[in-house]
């Protein structure tokens, strides 16, 4: 039966990848790590982290950096901090990123440019996302794998009018987070329970998706609203050899899941541009992905 079983699943995938187009549309990065998208078409901008030196600051031979790129061109725009992780653009197109051994959030003004401090004090913040009226939704993952009622103090978190605020706790390991703005609701991916949660506008906090291996990277389509995230249980393994990493693509209503993407060795975290066309980084090959329906026309 289990025989039975992998061979109608890996039809399935079989089929559903064949649903979209993908390629590569950079290449020769340094482990990018976040990303995010601004515009559409030919304009469309990909704001990326990249993390060759976790941990380790400039000053101290650390390069790690913040970049844009913009037709085909790549443009520095933080270097030296020890770990930028994930990044989010508000609707004023002021882009936040998180910075996890420092403990803190930076911003980069969209008119002038300068980056400052929009919160500092935290402990291992991860994910970032901002909401329709510029709330900041962030996550803290200081206890990777340890649940709450085993002494876990991991949380997810809102920064709004410089003050910070308690969402929920108690999860193992909530890496990443994304917004639906329309909506104003949150998802966010549990990394070691391998599950989706889901908090609507009222506060409601359940479950979205759950029985997945690693969940990791995740952003939500603000036209459609599904919900895009990567599962990265076989980091640097590409699945001609064995590895079994996925993007996928789920329905925000059933929570049905459609394949984007397979045998990715790291596909990191995920964004989605105005259009829909999806890209993710893949951290081990240095490359970013785009991927789109085949039926897609520019």
């Amino acid at each position: 039966m289990k025989h039975l079983l992998t061979l109608t699943t890996l039809a399935c995938v079989a089929f559903a990848h064949a649903q979209y187009q993908t390629r590569v549309v950079f290449r020769g990065l340094d482990h990018p790590a976040g990303i995010v998208a601004s515009g559409r078409g030919r304009s469309t901008k990909l704001y990326i982290t990249q993390l060759p030196t976790p941990g380790v600051k400039g000053v101290d031979g650390g390069r790690n950096t913040v970049d844009v790129i913009a037709g085909g061109q790549l443009f520095n725009l933080a270097f030296g901090e020890p770990e930028p992780t994930n990044l989010a653009l508000a609707p004023s197109g002021d882009l936040y990123w998180t910075c996890h051994s420092a403990g803190v959030i930076l911003k980069r003004d969209s008119v002038s440019g300068p980056i400052s401090l929009a919160l500092g004090g935290q402990v291992k913040p991860s994910g970032v996302a901002v909401g329709a009226d510029g709330t900041v939704y962030f996550t803290q993952v200081p206890t990777p794998g340890i649940p709450g009622s085993q002494g876990g103090s991991n949380s997810v978190n809102a920064l709004s009018g410089g003050v910070a605020s308690l969402l929920h706790m108690g999860e193992p390991e909530p890496v990443d987070i994304a917004v639906h703005r329309a909506s104003n609701t949150l998802y966010w991916t549990c990394r070691t329970a391998g599950v989706i949660l889901k908090r609507d506008s009222a506060g409601n906090i359940s479950k979205f998706l759950g029985g997945l291996n690693k969940p990791t990277g995740i952003a939500v389509n603000q036209r459609t609203g599904d919900v895009l995230f990567t599962e990265v249980p076989t980091p640097g393994l590409p699945g001609s050899l064995g590895g079994g990493n996925f993007v996928w693509s789920a329905d925000p209503v059933t929570g049905a899941r459609e394949v984007v993407d397979f045998g990715d060795p790291e596909p990191q975290d995920i964004t989605v541009a105005e259009d829909g066309a999806i890209y993710w980084t893949c951290r081990s090959a240095g490359v970013i992905v785009r991927a789109v329906k085949r039926d897609w026309r520019d």
